[in-house]
């Protein structure tokens, strides 16, 4: 089962999509969510707060919907498959059970295709009591068929355990007409149920998808502020640039900023100029490798549609 989205939110998604690129080139500190009076401790604690809360609710509304939908699809998985494993309310009628009997009851057998025969031949000789010419085959599949025989309840445990010997199999199952509707509205409501949670699921996705975003853009903009600060120290005196380059450009546009701000930091130079020979390897407590550190203080943007890079 494939989860469905329609036009409408796939033409919404794409259209918010659309809107990153303009957003980071765009992009203004929000001092209404993030008072820059506020200490950079504080204004951190403020966007962990609230990607936390988005993300604990993320976690109870797909955990609700994956439950419901996990539950509808082990419902469909045995409306199919194999006659071994399938719900056979859906295969079965009132006429094919003997039923309000004292002593006599009606068992589903399930044969496989190559033993038909012996099963016609041989059922009534299963164990005593077993009333003849009442087998009926109820339906097939590639593997297996679907056998009704009608026997005395004494003899249900011994007609068992000779029809496993020979390789037929008893399925469980007993005919209720109350419990067989009860399944069927069972999933007709879990049907309608993620039908209902999934639109509202989507927006809210769209909305804190947004948030997220916003959040994830200032703490770049953080990151780059207190690194620049660290390196180059006070008073600050630096300009943060967005630069987007052609893939083609990419290593040109490297090249051409490394030997811009070489004097900035030696050892950002002699690194670039050994890492040609030498495995990546992180630095502790900073976070990346020896071949993401350069003169100048850059960190990359991944999203869908864009490449960008600070």
């Amino acid at each position: 089962m494939k989860m469905v989205i329609s036009q409408n939110d796939y033409t919404n998604i794409l259209n918010l999509l659309g809107d990153l690129p303009s957003y980071i080139t765009r992009f203004q500190w929000d001092m209404a969510k993030y008072p820059i009076k506020q200490s950079l401790r504080n204004i951190a604690d403020i966007i962990s707060k609230q990607v936390g809360q988005i993300d604990a609710d993320l976690k109870t509304k797909s955990t609700t919907y994956n439950n419901l939908k996990g539950s509808l699809q082990n419902l469909e998985k045995k409306q199919t498959g194999s006659l071994l494993t399938r719900n056979l309310a859906d295969l079965v009628k009132k006429e094919h059970f003997i039923l309000d009997s004292e002593y006599l009851t009606t068992l589903l057998v399930i044969v496989p295709r190559a033993y038909f025969q012996e099963w016609y031949s041989g059922y009534e000789k299963l164990t005593k009591m077993i009333v003849p010419r009442t087998t009926q085959l109820i339906a097939q599949d590639s593997e297996y068929g679907l056998f009704t025989v009608t026997l005395f309840k004494k003899v249900i445990d011994e007609f068992k355990l000779h029809a496993r010997e020979k390789k037929f199999i008893v399925r469980d199952f007993t005919y209720n007409e109350e419990e067989l509707a009860a399944g069927k509205n069972e999933i007709t409501k879990l049907v309608t149920d993620k039908k209902k949670q999934f639109g509202p699921l989507v927006r809210w996705l769209k909305v804190n998808f947004s948030e997220c975003f916003c959040a994830w853009i200032h703490v770049k903009a953080l990151r780059v502020f207190v690194e620049s600060v660290l390196r180059y120290g006070l008073p600050v005196n630096f300009q943060a640039i967005l630069l987007h380059p052609h893939k083609r450009c990419a290593r040109r546009l490297r090249d051409v900023l490394n030997q811009h701000y070489a004097h900035l930091d030696s050892s950002a130079t002699a690194s670039s100029a050994t890492q040609g020979n030498q495995d990546n390897v992180d630095i502790p407590g900073l976070g990346f490798g020896q071949n993401d550190y350069f003169p100048y203080v850059y960190y990359k943007i991944n999203v869908d549609m864009v490449d960008s890079k600070v």
